[in-house]
């Protein structure tokens, strides 16, 4: 097993160097951090929580409490967050239990802080248990008012942007997919922001134009889809509630050979470099993985160094413009 001791013989440096430096202590330069770093990742080693926890009172490691491992915005966003973690001298341990088990296994690693993602946050039952939380709590895209720390995106005005879009361009027959069932308020307020933009701009939308589906995957957006696509007169534009449903757009327009965006313009809730990717290079709007990813690493480091201090930080979206959407001929 490799120690302390062998990194410090490998980069020259004291025993302390090493071990501040693993720790993330400000006092050692980054340069010096950085090269520590990838001497210990090059040597494979492995750091002892529990020790490590009892000669500083700090691990150097932040539990992420992650709802799904199917998302694919959530796994971009969680690659991103892990390596700007790991730059700041931290591990991650990540959990998909419910949250109150979540809880309990963190408390016994003692965790120097805890990121909770809002898909959790909304089930107020897998809430009782964060009070016995025993390290700074922080959560990712909670709607509504809470106690605690938060990071979120302005969801309602990114889709905002994504209509305005749609209009400049001369659509007025546009609908939006992205309506679950059950209460999410995180997709309420993207529903909400579509119909009242929308109706601002006098362009022809209803109740009816929002598509019910069961859940956010790509098959549920392909159901969706061909529903749309069978109404009497379908929609010249469509907004996607995220990038798991614009794929299942994509494979029901191929399957009807209707071609995006000549036939069917596309923009997608979802900042992620993913959208470049996709059967078309998507018009995207919301906050880009990269900014969310260092804003909720600084955010934890902040609630380490500073525990009693909360956080309440908005981050706001813009609209990155690509194939999938054009002007209506």
């Amino acid at each position: 097993m490799v120690t302390i001791k062998d990194i410090a013989k490998r980069a020259g440096v004291s025993f302390s160097t090493v071990s501040k430096a693993l720790l993330g202590n400000p006092n050692i330069k980054a340069v010096t951090k950085e090269r520590i770093w990838e001497i210990a990742r090059e040597m494979g080693y492995q750091p002892n929580i529990a020790a490590r926890s009892l000669v500083s009172r700090k691990s150097g490691a932040i539990g992420i409490i992650w709802p799904t491992v199917e998302r694919g915005a959530l796994s971009s966003l969680i690659t991103k967050l892990n390596d700007e973690l790991e730059r700041r001298g931290y591990t991650t341990l990540l959990s998909i239990s419910r949250t109150d088990a979540a809880i309990e296994s963190f408390n016994r690693y003692r965790m120097d802080a805890v990121l909770l993602f809002g898909d959790h946050s909304g089930n107020r039952d897998e809430l009782s248990g964060i009070g016995s939380m025993q390290s700074p709590l922080l959560v990712y895209g909670a709607a509504g008012s809470h106690p605690f720390s938060t990071v979120d995106v302005n969801r309602g005005q990114a889709i905002r942007l994504a209509v305005r879009h749609l209009a400049e361009l001369g659509h007025s027959r546009i609908a939006y997919l992205g309506r679950p069932d059950g209460d999410d308020p995180m997709q309420t307020v993207k529903i909400e922001a579509f119909l009242d933009e929308a109706r601002k701009l006098g362009l022809c939308v209803s109740d009816e134009s929002i598509l019910r589906m069961e859940g956010l995957e790509t098959h549920d957006g392909y159901i969706a889809a061909e529903a749309m696509f069978g109404w009497p007169s379908p929609p010249t534009a469509v907004i996607s509630g995220g990038v798991d449903l614009t794929r299942g757009i994509y494979r029901a327009a191929r399957e009807r050979g209707l071609r995006v965006p000549e036939d069917l313009s596309v923009v997608s809730y979802d900042n992620i470099p993913l959208m470049e990717d996709l059967d078309v290079s998507t018009t995207a709007v919301g906050v880009s993985v990269h900014a969310i990813a260092s804003v909720i690493a600084e955010a934890l480091h902040k609630l380490i160094e500073m525990s009693d201090e909360q956080l309440t930080i908005a981050l706001e979206p813009e609209i990155v413009v690509r194939s999938s959407s054009t002007r209506l001929q």
